[in-house]
C-alpha cells in the first residue's frame, strides 16, 4: 500500500521521467495508461524530433531526482551484463554532487557517538567539510596527540531517505518489469535489490573501517599501494576515524608529468594492485574510480573509501585465472568447459554449442594489436555471450568487472600504450603454478597439519575398531541414492492409495447393503436413505482423491 508521502514522491519521479522524455516507461504501466493521451496536451512533447539520445536523458533524469538516485545510477552503470552499452557509458558519468550539510550537524552527531564534548575527543575541528557525497562527509581534525586525521560522518537523516527512496525503486521497478517491454529482460528487482544491499552497507561505518583495516595489513610494506591508518577508538557506526594522506589526483595527468612521476610504471602498478588484491589476497577495493585514488610523487597509490569491497571463493578465483589464461591462448573449448565445471552456466549446457558462441565474439578482438585490446570488456562480452547460455549473475564476477574496467580505463589514461595482456599474463601464470605446484602441496601440508596431528594418534585405533565390527558381522553399509528414495516414496504412495481403496470400496458396499435393506430410513433424500448418499459420497471421493494420475505421478 502506497502512502500519501510516498504517492506524493512518486508522482514527482514520473514527472521527471516525463520531462526527460522517458514517458513510454511512466505511460506503459496500468496506473497512469489512461491517461497518456494528456502528452498530446503538453507542449513539450510536441518538439521531441531532435531530442537528446536515450542514454542521455536517462542519466538528466536520475541527476535531477537527487544524490540517492544518482548513486543509483553509478551502481546500475556496473551492471553491463544488463545494461545497453549506451546506458552504461552514460550512467557512469554521473557524480555524486551532494550540497554538505552543516558542519554544526556533523560536530552535533560526532558529540552524540562519544557521549561527550567534541574537543574532549579532537584537539582541533574544522567544521567546513573537505568533501560532501550523498550518504556521508569528511572533515579534518587533529587528535589531542597531535595526529592529523579527517573525520567521515554519516549524513543526518539518510537512513530514513534511503528507505523511502529504495521502496519507490521497488514500486518502479515492479512496474517496469510488468509493463515496460525491456523489463523483464533488464531485471529491475534485482538490481533494486542489489542496490539496497549496497547502499545499506556504506551506512556503517565500522564495516567501512574494517575494510580498510584488512587492505592496509594486505598492503602494509608495499611501494606500490597506501593505505591509511584507522584509529580504531575513535570508529562508531556513524563515525569513522582514520590518517590524514595527502597525493595528486590519480586524474590530474598534468600534475603527476609536473612532478615527474614515471606512467608507464604507475599505469603497470594499478594492474598489479588489482592482480596482487584479486588473487595473493582475495580482498579487492571495489570503488576504484578516479574520485577514491591519489598518488605520490614517488608513484605510489594512495587509496579512500572502502565502503564497497570484493571477494571471490577460491573455486572462482582458480576458474577465473584459468579463464583469463586460456582467453590469452585462445582455448575457447577450456572456456566453455570451465563456465560449465564452474556451475556458472547449467551442467546440460553443450560445450561445442558454448564454444561457437564464445569463438565469434573473441576472434575479432583478438585481431587487433595486443595493447588495444581492453581485458575488461572482454570480460564483459563473455558475460553477455554466457547470459544467452542462462548464466546465473554472479555479484563478485560483476564487481570484479567493473574494478577490471576501472583499473583499465585509468592505466590507459595515464599511459595510453598500456599493455595489460603482458602485465597480467606473468602474474596469473605464476599464481597459477604456485596453486597447482608442489608449493601449493607444502602450503595445503602446513595448513592441514594441526588437523592431522589430532587425527593421526586416534587412526590405529579407528581401523582395529572397523576390523572388528567387520569379523563380528556388525559392520553395516549404508546406501542412500535418489534411486532408492524414489523407490521407497512409490512403495509408500501404492500402499496408502490400497488402503484408500479398500476403505472407499467399503464405504461403497455398505452404502448399498443399507439401501438393499429395506429401502427406508428416517431421513430420505431421492427414494434412497442419507446415509447411503453420504458414505457413498465418501466413497467416491476417497477414491477418485487416490486413483493414479494419467501421467503416472501422485
Amino acid at each position: 500500500m502506497i502512502g500519501f508521502s510516498q504517492l506524493g514522491r512518486l508522482l514527482h519521479i514520473n514527472w521527471v521521467l516525463v520531462k526527460h522524455g522517458l514517458d513510454d516507461v511512466i505511460f506503459a504501466t496500468h496506473l497512469f495508461r489512461p491517461f497518456s493521451f494528456l502528452l498530446y496536451f503538453w507542449p513539450p512533447h510536441w518538439f521531441r524530433h531532435n531530442r537528446a539520445p536515450r542514454a542521455e536523458r536517462i542519466r538528466c533524469a536520475l541527476e535531477e531526482l537527487g544524490p540517492l538516485f544518482v548513486k543509483f545510477g553509478q551502481i546500475l552503470s556496473t551492471r553491463r551484463d544488463l545494461l545497453p552499452d549506451d546506458i552504461a557509458d552514460e550512467l557512469a558519468k554521473l557524480q555524486d554532487r551532494v550540497l554538505p550539510f552543516p558542519g554544526a550537524q556533523a560536530r552535533q552527531q560526532i558529540e552524540q557517538a562519544y557521549g561527550k564534548e567534541i574537543y574532549e575527543v579532537f584537539a582541533e575541528f574544522n567544521e567546513v567539510p573537505l568533501a560532501s557525497a550523498s550518504i556521508a562527509q569528511v572533515h579534518v581534525a587533529r587528535l589531542l596527540d597531535g595526529t592529523d586525521v579527517v573525520v567521515k560522518v554519516v549524513r543526518p537523516g539518510i537512513k530514513r531517505v534511503i528507505e523511502r527512496d529504495v521502496s519507490l525503486l521497488y514500486i518502479v521497478a515492479r512496474l517496469a518489469e510488468r509493463y515496460w517491454r525491456e523489463g523483464r529482460r533488464l531485471r529491475p528487482v534485482e538490481v533494486v535489490r542489489e542496490y539496497e544491499k549496497t547502499i545499506l552497507d556504506e551506512l556503517d561505518l565500522m564495516r567501512e573501517a574494517g575494510n580498510a583495516s584488512q587492505l592496509r595489513r594486505n598492503f602494509l610494506d608495499s611501494e606500490q599501494l597506501y593505505i591509511p591508518e584507522i584509529y580504531w577508538p575513535h570508529c562508531r557506526r556513524n563515525v569513522m576515524v582514520m590518517e590524514r594522506i595527502s597525493g595528486i589526483p590519480i586524474g590530474d595527468v598534468d600534475e603527476l608529468r609536473r612532478q615527474n612521476v614515471d606512467m608507464k610504471q604507475l599505469s603497470e602498478r594499478g594492474v598489479e594492485i588489482f592482480f596482487t588484491q584479486v588473487f595473493k589476497y582475495n580482498f579487492f577495493h571495489a570503488d576504484m574510480h578516479p574520485g577514491n585514488i591519489f598518488a605520490s610523487p614517488e608513484g605510489q597509490y594512495l587509496a579512500v573509501d572502502f565502503g564497497i569491497m570484493g571477494t571471490l571463493s577460491p573455486e572462482d578465483q582458480r576458474y577465473l585465472a584459468e579463464n583469463f589464461l586460456a582467453f590469452f591462448n585462445r582455448d575457447y573449448h577450456r572456456v566453455a568447459e570451465l563456465h560449465v565445471e564452474s556451475e556458472w552456466v547449467p551442467s546440460g549446457t553443450r560445450i561445442d554449442e558454448f564454444e561457437a558462441a564464445i569463438r565469434t565474439v573473441c576472434e575479432p578482438i583478438f585481431e587487433r594489436p595486443l595493447k588495444d585490446i581492453s581485458f575488461g570488456h572482454l570480460l564483459l562480452r563473455l558475460f553477455q555471450t554466457a547470459r544467452r547460455f542462462n548464466m546465473e549473475v554472479q555479484p563478485q564476477l560483476v564487481l570484479l568487472q567493473k574494478t577490471l574496467l576501472n583499473i583499465e580505463g585509468l592505466g590507459r589514461q595515464l599511459y595510453p600504450d598500456l599493455d595489460l595482456w603482458q602485465t597480467a599474463k606473468p602474474f596469473l601464470e605464476r599464481w597459477m603454478s604456485e596453486q597447482l605446484g608442489p608449493r601449493a602441496l607444502l602450503k595445503n601440508l602446513k595448513t592441514n597439519l594441526p588437523m592431522w596431528a589430532e587425527i593421526l594418534p586416534q587412526l590405529p585405533a579407528m581401523i582395529h575398531d572397523l576390523a572388528k565390527q567387520a569379523q563380528k558381522g556388525e559392520l553395516e553399509l549404508q546406501w542412500r541414492s535418489e534411486e532408492i528414495a524414489k523407490l521407497r516414496r512409490d512403495v509408500r504412495n501404492a500402499n496408502r492409495r490400497s488402503f484408500a481403496a479398500i476403505t472407499a470400496t467399503g464405504l461403497i458396499v455398505s452404502a448399498a447393503v443399507i439401501l438393499g435393506l429395506d429401502g427406508y430410513a428416517p431421513r430420505m433424500v431421492a427414494d434412497a436413505p442419507f446415509v447411503t448418499w453420504l458414505l457413498g459420497g465418501i466413497g467416491l471421493i476417497i477414491l477418485m482423491t487416490y486413483w493414479p494420475s494419467s501421467s503416472g505421478r501422485d
